[in-house]
């Protein structure tokens, strides 16, 4: 899949915007967990020596188009400040009608998008807002490009636009997924959110030797029926407790894995935040690390489980995307990637 690269066009003595993925958890007021912002810096290092000014836009949470004071995204302000090497306070400043925190003299990063309701709602009018303040467009969101917001759809419908350096490497990694992959293709399917994965389950078993499913999907009426309907579907058995796969299924798993010549896997297949409940999600887990086949991770859970357990360079692609990855694996493209093209 060709995206046009940020790197083929002239942006000297241009305004570029660019949106990334800010979506980090805090604690205390800091951020803690910078994985997504330094997936960024690259494309960033790169535009600041091209470009004459950049503007970068993202969003936290969920405010529903109020200003929550919690989701203010000062916090990520100060850390990508520290990640490109500059020192001082945060100030703040506008930026057209926005509100901006100045990183440096030529980088600003707007505040919090979904204050505004015309993000989430792709309003037209805030989409051009947005475009009065640069002179060319970048994507490095991924796992916020299944969205068709303002910021990812809008916007690009408005000025010239390129794909972000790590935006690309998603799109090149997780199509070979589907592009002639090595046979079997296994997918292993667990978390929670029924309502979006189960759908997905079903593409998935269209074009996949094996769909491995755990976690609260299983105990849904909704996947006996789809279960019944595909051959290649296998839900796990769940512990009398029903907060874990229980070793029969763990073992089943395993073995399929191992024979497996590419494995994609999204969400835990127990409630592994609790020792206890985290056996079946670890043997998933190590089989994949170990396997030879080719390894594609990705969503929030499996992420944090894969770093707790320094199986991360285990994978050969680690998606910041979780319903993104899943909903491009699923039909070949997304949203914001069609407009790019």
């Amino acid at each position: 899949m060709k995206l046009p690269d940020l790197r083929n066009f002239d942006l000297k003595k241009k305004r570029v915007l660019v949106r990334l993925d800010l979506d980090t958890p805090l604690r205390d007021g800091q951020v803690e967990d910078d994985t997504r912002l330094k997936e960024g810096l690259p494309t960033i290092d790169y535009l600041r020596t091209q470009a004459e000014t950049l503007v970068l836009l993202g969003h936290l949470g969920r405010p529903e188009g109020r200003v929550v004071l919690e989701l203010a995204l000062e916090p990520v302000a100060r850390r990508l400040k520290e990640l490109l090497g500059k020192s001082g306070e945060i100030e703040r400043v506008l930026l057209g009608d926005f509100v901006a925190y100045k990183i440096s003299e030529n980088i600003f990063l707007l505040e919090n998008l979904r204050f505004d309701k015309g993000e989430e709602e792709n309003k037209r009018e805030f989409a051009e807002r947005l475009a009065r303040l640069g002179d060319f467009y970048v994507n490095e969101a991924f796992a916020t490009s299944h969205r068709e917001h303002a910021s990812i759809v809008g916007v690009p419908k408005i000025l010239p636009h390129g794909a972000g350096l790590h935006f690309m490497a998603e799109v090149e990694n997780l199509s070979k997924v589907f592009e002639r992959p090595k046979r079997p293709l296994v997918f292993v399917i667990g978390g929670a959110k029924p309502e979006t994965k189960l759908p997905m389950v079903e593409k998935f078993a269209k074009i996949a030797d094996c769909v491995l499913v755990g976690g609260d999907l299983v105990k849904c009426e909704e996947f006996a029926v789809l279960k019944s309907k595909f051959r290649g579907v296998i839900g796990a058995k769940l512990r009398r407790d029903g907060l874990d796969i229980n070793r029969e299924s763990g073992r089943k798993f395993v073995e399929i894995i191992e024979k497996a010549g590419t494995v994609v896997w999204n969400g835990p297949v127990g409630k592994y935040e609790e020792e206890k409940f985290a056996a079946g999600t670890r043997q998933i887990a190590r089989a994949i690390a170990r396997s030879s086949a080719y390894k594609v991770a990705g969503g929030g859970d499996t992420i944090a489980f894969l770093q707790k357990n320094n199986l991360v360079d285990r994978m050969n692609w680690v998606s910041t995307g979780g319903g993104a990855m899943l909903e491009f694996l699923a039909e070949g493209t997304l949203p914001g990637i069609e407009v790019l093209r």
